[in-house]
Order: C-alpha cells, then structure tokens, then sequence
C-alpha cells in the first residue's frame, strides 16, 4: 500500500520539525514548504491526499493559496492550521474552500 502524501505549508521551523515527524511516525509522507506561493506551487504540481495550510505565510496567504487552489479545480482536502481564531476567520477560510480550520496552539494526542 502507498502511503499517503501531505502537503505541510508553514513557516514556523518548530511546528514543521513536529508535525512532520508525527505525521511521518504515522506513516504518511510529509512534504513541507514554509511559503504561500510554494505551497501553491506543489500543489498544482503534484497529487496529495491532505494539504495542511497556514493562514500568515511569506509571499502570499493561506487564504489566497486555497483560493486560488479551489479556482484552478485543485480539490484535495484544505485544513487550516492558523493562530487567527476569530470567528469571521474561520468563516472567511471555509468560504474559501478549506474543509477544517484548525487554531494555535492545539495539543497532538
């Protein structure tokens, strides 16, 4: 069976190193990119079963990223892992085509 492949867009060096030793420990295939327009990038590129998304990246948002994801027919599913907790920013990034909005700090189990 093929593992499963992720798409980790974040910035934050610690957060990556985590979850993608979580992720990988769980067998998925991890690969991460700490910027928006790199993020978008991979994934109009090549397949993934999951895309985990940052809201405030360099060079262009979490946001603009699913957006434009969702505009291009790109339906993998989104979820937004972001510390904007409010909850127009949930609403905004549903809208936008993520499937799950997911806030900062969050405990692994």
């Amino acid at each position: 069976m093929q593992a499963r492949k992720i798409l980790l867009v974040e910035d934050e060096h610690g957060l990556v190193m985590t979850l993608t030793d979580r992720l990988s420990s769980e067998g998925y295939l991890v690969e991460a990119v700490s910027e928006g327009d790199a993020g978008f990038g991979r994934a109009v590129a090549e397949h993934f079963d999951l895309i985990i998304l940052d809201l405030m990246l360099p060079h262009s948002s979490g946001l603009d990223v699913c957006r434009d994801l969702r505009q291009r027919g790109i339906k993998t599913p989104v979820l937004m892992l972001t510390a904007k907790s409010l909850v127009v920013d949930k609403v905004i990034g549903l809208k936008l085509g993520a499937d799950d909005y997911l806030t900062k700090p969050f405990e692994m189990m």
